[in-house]
């Protein structure tokens, strides 16, 4: 594998590695955020689910949709990266190979010369 491509790939699994990190994070708020948001929608008697307090447990919701949502995208991305990553790996162990090869026929040439 050439220094730049390993480089690169290196690279690519460092922020693969971050977006499932954060992915866990952000499901971990959302699966935080739904519960709170249950708890007050339950706990709470509706003649106080008003107001502020309604407000809350709206809000509450909706961050948890929108951190479910963000979950999703980050493992797309990790999933993009992977994709890519294994792309560079092929690319990267093609060129090895071509690269051997050529150095295999340049070596019978050589011998062919000096015959």
């Amino acid at each position: 594998m050439s220094t730049l491509q390993g480089g690169q790939s290196n690279g690519l699994e460092a922020m693969r590695q971050k977006t499932k990190a954060v992915k866990v994070e952000i499901e971990q708020a959302s699966d935080h955020a739904a519960v709170i948001g249950t708890v007050l929608a339950q706990e709470l008697p509706e003649e106080l689910q008003v107001g502020e307090v309604a407000q809350a447990i709206e809000q509450t919701e909706n961050l948890e949709q929108r951190l479910a949502q963000s979950a999703e995208t980050l493992a797309d991305v990790t999933a993009e990266l992977q994709r890519e990553i294994e792309k560079r790996h092929a690319v990267s162990d093609e060129l090895t190979a071509s690269r051997a090869h050529a150095e295999r026929l340049s070596d019978r040439l050589s011998k062919k010369g000096k015959a």
